[in-house]
């Protein structure tokens, strides 16, 4: 020891609630990356399935319809398949009022995806009407292809405002270059709609049940075609669920039968060794 003072330890500076975090925060434009999947996904149906409404233009003029009737129909029907059932219906002589019974039966499908959509996303009741004129086989397979509730609103409402964006604006150009194109069905362009669906709606058939109502509803639908209107067909391919649920659930109880029945005869056997010993 030399006699000098030892300098006594400085006490830590307070912490002050006020300051700001050490750490910045995130940035506010960078959106989740879920976020960004979902939106990436539903631009690239929106587009897609947008595309094929050049098709509905040139077959609704084909049919004898003015622009502004072509237009109309997709601001305010916008389902595709009952728009073309309506315009082809017109286009082979049909009966106006028996077109549009096809037509609106096809929409009625939409109903039944609202009664999923509705207990999924859960809209506020202020734009249901939005959200119910935008209920079709995209919006609905995009939002319920998702793992939650939020992705499954932000999926909806992308995919539906790609769709109708795009759907309206290449109605009005198909319609106005129906003369200049021609025939659309040699083009293939209304099968874009359906192609893209399809590709959605494949990967969700996980299980045995859910695979083989996809084929059964096919089968039926393929079969009542030729003799039933448009648009009854694809009602009664709905049928098929019910069916392979009901088969799927006589398959379960027989096999629970089964297993109880060979459980019975090992507690049988088993006390019959025991009753010989």
């Amino acid at each position: 020891m030399n006699g000098s003072a030892i300098p006594a330890p400085q006490a830590a500076p307070a912490a002050n609630p006020d300051a700001a975090p050490t750490t910045a925060p995130p940035p506010r434009d960078t959106a989740p990356p879920d976020d960004r999947r979902v939106v990436r996904d539903a631009l690239g149906v929106g587009v897609a399935v947008g595309l094929s409404g050049f098709a509905f233009g040139v077959t609704s003029a084909g049919a004898g319809l003015s622009v502004a009737q072509t237009c109309a129909l997709s601001l305010l029907v916008f389902t595709g398949a009952s728009q073309f059932a309506l315009v082809g219906a017109l286009a082979a002589g049909g009966n106006p009022l028996t077109a549009a019974a096809g037509a609106f039966f096809l929409g009625v499908r939409n109903a039944f995806y609202g009664l999923r959509l509705g207990q999924l996303l859960r809209v506020p009741r202020r734009v249901r009407p939005l959200a119910a004129h935008w209920i079709i086989d995209e919006t609905a397979a995009v939002a319920l292809a998702q793992d939650n509730r939020r992705a499954a609103r932000l999926g909806f409402t992308v995919t539906g405002a790609a769709v109708y964006l795009l759907w309206n604006l290449t109605t009005l150009l198909g319609a106005l270059g129906a003369g200049a194109l021609g025939d659309s069905r040699a083009w293939g362009l209304d099968a874009a709609g359906p192609a893209v669906f399809l590709a959605l709606l494949g990967p969700m058939l996980r299980t045995f049940a859910e695979r083989a109502t996809a084929v059964l509803a096919v089968v039926l639908a393929m079969a009542l075609l030729p003799v039933l209107p448009a648009g009854l067909p694809v009602l009664l391919a709905a049928l098929a669920a019910p069916a392979v649920l009901l088969l799927d659930g006589w398959r379960s109880r027989s096999a629970d039968a089964r297993a109880g029945a060979r459980g019975e005869a090992r507690t049988v056997e088993e006390r019959m060794v025991e009753g010989e010993r």
